[in-house]
């Protein structure tokens, strides 16, 4: 363009990270790779990399997400990503100007990933975990962490971190674990079930859960995407 000089700026990258998470043993999971190269030689970090020139940022975070962890890229192109915001602080990359825009992912059980790419090793790490992030990660898990926690309360989003088919005790695990408290089972069920479109039952399935009673119900996710009324965290016991 006329009158355009590009060189009048100082250039810099742009990268995705993503914090995928899901429920393992009763337990959050997030996905973390240790890194294979400078900069934090094997530190743990969040997957991610830079966005190539002829990509978007949603094409960058399936192709990082397939090449690091060893998931096929037909399993990365399935799972629901969402954009949960820039990072853009100066200083938060020691190789240059790094902007990172961050997915979080909430996916049912995996098969254990493998390292790839830039990454030595990959693993699923409890969401909790104690070990120090590379670059600003720790910020990004916990922001991440902080989102699903209140997207699950107004959308359909929980039912993602459950299989195809679930019991409303699946679905209620999914819920006490990402927001850290025991929900009462008889007001689970009723709010789930008086929100219209969020879970549809299977008809004649039913699956024995452990207990004595009678084998529970089976659903699978209905058509709506927001929670009409919102199921809302009991006050007082949210993390």
């Amino acid at each position: 363009m006329k009158g355009y000089d590009p060189y009048a700026f100082e250039p810099f990258a742009v990268a995705v990270d993503l914090a995928v998470f899901t429920v393992r043993e009763g337990a959050l999971h997030v996905l973390l790779i240790r890194r294979g190269e400078e900069p934090y030689r094997g530190a743990w970090a969040l997957p991610g990399g830079f966005v190539l020139p002829d990509e978007s940022a949603d094409e960058a975070a399936r192709r990082e997400l397939a090449e690091e962890t060893g998931l096929s890229g037909k399993t990365a192109a399935a799972l629901h990503l969402e954009q949960l915001r820039t990072y853009s602080e100066p200083g938060r990359d020691p190789r240059m100007r790094v902007v990172s825009v961050a997915y979080a992912a909430l996916v049912p059980d995996l098969p254990e990933p493998r390292g790839g790419g830039d990454a030595a090793h990959a693993q699923w790490m409890p969401a909790r975990t104690e070990h120090a992030l590379a670059f600003d990660h720790t910020r990004i898990l916990a922001d991440a962490h902080r989102r699903i926690g209140a997207r699950i309360e107004y959308s359909c989003l929980a039912t993602s971190f459950c299989p195809p088919e679930f019991t409303l005790g699946e679905l209620q695990q999914v819920y006490e674990t990402v927001w850290g408290t025991v929900l009462d089972r008889p007001n689970f069920r009723r709010k789930v079930l008086a929100s219209p479109g969020f879970v549809e039952q299977v008809p004649g399935a039913a699956r024995l859960t452990g207990g004595r009673g009678k084998p529970a119900a089976v659903y699978r996710a209905g058509p709506a995407t927001a929670l009409h009324p919102p199921l809302l965290r009991p006050e007082g016991r949210s993390e």
